[in-house]
């Protein structure tokens, strides 16, 4: 029970690492206000653990929608100690040279600027409290290297592993750590083209076969993870980011090759 008395915002809270990561901190004691644009699948989500909890439907690429959530979520609970932010999108995995600007657009302003947004807006609540708190962000290790994501996807992540370090450095002196997460191969509604794929075709043998501990990941031990860099278990840790992959970013992608 590590968050009892403590109030946590998730967002892309409706499935996958999102939806574990608040069933996570519920779990532990947490009241969660579960963010989320797809409202139907966002109810279907909550309740979590049993606790007290709230769903908001919010575009986290949208500055003013976000702006609303936060005061929606500090006034039903009356504070804010740990942000989730999970959100994200994938992109097409066309070549540089035949994205179209607009899908840039898409990508990032959720992937990297939904990120700022809810750390702009929480942040102050946060200072305003005085007794610190915890943002974990969720990247991925495509940020890390090339290879796990098309090229909008990776640059945004990478963004956001930079995010996490600045704002670090910005909220440090508050108390307030920021961290993040970066998820190998997952199973989730983000990758169920690639599972799909792969179990329709006879290859589900090779799903994570990559990685160094020869499998996949779920989303709970992902947010086993958050719910660690959220604690004050994490209490020194801030401005990193932690692969959480099977080992796959601890090679050349070719699991016993080192060298």
């Amino acid at each position: 029970m590590r968050f009892n008395g403590r109030v946590a915002i998730v967002t892309g809270a409706s499935g996958g690492i999102g939806r574990a990561t608040a069933a996570r901190l519920a779990a532990e004691g947490a009241r969660v206000a579960l963010v989320d644009i797809n409202t139907d699948a966002l109810t279907a989500a909550a309740p979590v653990g049993g606790g007290a909890h709230m769903t908001y439907a919010c575009d986290v690429s949208d500055e003013n929608a976000v702006r609303d959530c936060v005061s929606a979520v500090k006034e039903r609970f009356g504070r804010i100690d740990l942000l989730c932010n999970n959100a994200g999108i994938i992109c097409t995995a066309a070549s540089i040279t035949d994205i179209d600007s607009s899908e840039w657009q898409r990508v990032m302003g959720v992937n990297l600027f939904g990120v700022a947004h809810f750390i702009k807006h929480v942040a102050p609540v946060m200072i305003e409290q005085g007794d610190g708190g915890a943002i974990v962000n969720t990247a991925s290790v495509a940020g890390i290297r090339s290879g796990a994501g098309g090229n909008i996807y990776s640059a945004s992540k990478a963004g956001v592993i930079n995010l996490t370090m600045t704002t670090a450095c910005d909220l440090g002196s508050y108390g307030i750590r920021v961290n993040a997460v970066c998820p190998g191969l997952i199973e989730t509604g983000m990758t169920k083209q690639v599972f799909d794929y792969a179990r329709a075709s006879g290859k589900e043998d090779r799903l994570g076969a990559r990685c160094e501990l020869r499998r996949y990941g779920r989303p709970e031990e992902i947010a086993a993870a958050i719910a660690f860099l959220a604690s004050d278990d994490a209490s020194y840790v801030t401005g990193q980011a932690l692969p959480v992959d099977g080992g796959n970013t601890a090679s050349l992608n070719l699991p016993g090759m080192k060298y």
